[in-house]
């Protein structure tokens, strides 16, 4: 996690601001590099592209934080630029699997036992949640965050997320409920 800090640091260079400005983003970023990090990796599941996507956001975040209004959001407002950086990565890497499934000629289909794999239903079905319940779902559910947390992190009232999570619960439930019957 060092690394990641320290890549986040060397975007200093690239855009300047104000050393005062610069002292306060650095000092924001260095609370939240590792959560920016969580967050890609709960939607990406693969290390590298998580920090690809983390620094994507890094870098945006610099560009943009003599525009951020209330700098006391910057935590929040992180998270949704890496939610959504991320979600745009993994909807690009799905469509380029897509077009080279098509190329491949079709394989039977295994019973589903190994856990890779219900992991991977898993998240297909997370993936086609709407934004608004898959953010809270990964950070309340995947992430740990408490609901109060999640609630402070997206700047929404605690009874929206609590909401929010049941409907995205019973989604998932639904969407994989010819799973259980299975075993």
């Amino acid at each position: 996690m060092n690394d990641m800090h320290e890549r986040a640091a060397q975007w200093a260079g690239l855009v300047s601001l104000d050393d005062e400005l610069e002292r306060e983003f650095e000092l924001r970023l260095g609370e939240c590099s590792t959560l920016a990090f969580r967050v890609a990796f709960s939607v990406l599941r693969h290390r590298e592209d998580a920090e690809d996507v983390a620094q994507e956001a890094f870098a945006k975040a610099y560009r943009s934080f003599r525009q951020l209004r209330h700098r006391d959001r910057f935590r929040a407002w992180l998270v949704r630029m890496t939610w959504r950086l991320a979600l745009d990565r993994r909807r690009a890497d799905l469509r380029r699997l897509r077009r080279e499934d098509v190329a491949r000629p079709s394989e039977s289909v295994a019973p589903l036992t190994e856990p890779n794999e219900r992991s991977e239903l898993l998240w297909q079905a997370i993936n086609r949640l709407s934004e608004k319940l898959r953010v809270v779902i990964v950070l309340a559910a995947i992430e740990g965050y408490e609901i109060r947390e999640v609630a402070a992190l997206l700047e929404l009232p605690e009874g929206t997320v609590k909401s929010r999570l049941f409907l995205a619960r019973q989604q998932l439930k639904e969407s994989l409920s010819w799973l259980a019957r299975t075993r």
